[in-house]
């Protein structure tokens, strides 16, 4: 028998490895305890690591979720806002809409008006045109015409449209004609004649003396004793008994007391004749009734009394007035009225 410790001899001996002592660890074990260290403390790590990360985005999604709504209130509020903003267009839409429609029936209205207001001061011009023309051809009143021919002038100044200036100038002209005419003051004649009718009453006669005072002309009493109004009644009754009258012209006619009345009434005929022919401007009737008035005065009248006298000197001025002047027509003004006629209703 071979010793224990003796070498082999040849190669063939040594197939059988020499395993070492169990005695003592592998180094493999603290490697592999050093990888499994290692992989525990990086799987906790990555676990605190995701722990964080998943509160992290935990908090970041509430904090999404939190500002989601609040962007959801502020869009509610927004959109309410929007609404509102657009609910006050819609009213300034109305508002400006309802406002454009007064404002065309407020243009509207108002054409209407200055329409209605130039249709008011043309049939005012109208009138005014013939006024004029029937003072002039029915009374002869030239002052009147005047006045009326003015106010129609005044009126169209009114208006200040060019389209009138040939109706104003004719206007106008008929105011130079009537202007250039004589005058003749038919309403002061006619007042003198009317005058000289309530003078006809108080015209002292040559046969009979003045008139009666009346109740109204005479003197008031005065108190005195009873002797001296029964003497003033006494001496009345002479004084109708006996009349004593002075007479200065020759030959006075004499004219019982009842003729007095109708001598008047004939007078007040003759003078209302003519008025008569004063307003149809008939120039012989009208001198003719006022030389039988002088006449009259002249042969039945007190001569040298005053009012006889005044009655007399204005009969004579009153028959010197020439009453037959040719007046102008107002065709010319007329025509020019009528010709904007057509033109008013064609607009």
């Amino acid at each position: 028998m071979k010793p224990e410790n003796e070498l082999p001899s040849s190669p063939t001996d040594m197939s059988v490895p020499v395993r070492p002592s169990s005695s003592r660890p592998s180094p493999w074990l603290f490697v592999a305890l050093a990888a499994l260290l290692l992989a525990g403390w990086q799987w906790i790590e990555t676990r605190q690591q995701l722990d964080a990360a998943r509160q992290e985005i935990s908090q970041r999604l509430a904090a999404a979720d939190l500002a989601e709504k609040e962007d959801q209130g502020a869009r509610k509020q927004m959109l309410a806002q929007l609404e509102a903003i657009q609910a006050r267009l819609g009213a300034a839409d109305a508002r400006l809409t309802e406002f454009g429609t007064q404002n065309a029936s407020l243009q509207a209205f108002y054409q209407d008006m200055a329409r209605s207001r130039e249709e008011a001061t043309l049939l005012e011009v109208e009138q005014a045109l013939t006024l004029a023309g029937q003072q002039l051809q029915l009374a002869a009143n030239v002052p009147v015409a005047m006045l009326a021919l003015q106010t129609a002038d005044s009126r169209l100044a009114r208006l200040d449209r060019p389209q009138y200036l040939p109706l104003r100038k004719a206007v106008t002209k008929d105011l130079a004609r009537l202007a250039a005419l004589p005058v003749v003051d038919l309403p002061g004649i006619n007042l003198q004649l009317e005058q000289q009718l309530q003078w006809v009453d108080k015209l002292p006669l040559a046969s009979h003396g003045r008139p009666p005072e009346t109740a109204g002309n005479a003197k008031p009493a005065q108190v005195s004793g009873w002797w001296q109004q029964t003497g003033d009644q006494v001496w009345q009754q002479l004084k109708g008994l006996v009349r004593i009258q002075r007479f200065d012209r020759d030959e006075p006619i004499l004219l019982a007391p009842g003729q007095s009345f109708f001598l008047r009434e004939n007078l007040k005929l003759r003078l209302l004749s003519a008025r008569l022919a004063l307003l149809s401007r008939d120039q012989l009737s009208f001198r003719n009734e006022l030389k039988a008035v002088q006449d009259a005065l002249t042969r039945h009248f007190v001569g040298d009394d005053k009012s006889v006298q005044a009655s007399s000197h204005a009969l004579r001025q009153m028959a010197g007035v020439e009453l037959n002047t040719e007046l102008p027509t107002l065709n010319e003004s007329l025509a020019a009225l009528r010709a904007l006629r057509p033109a008013k209703e064609k607009r």
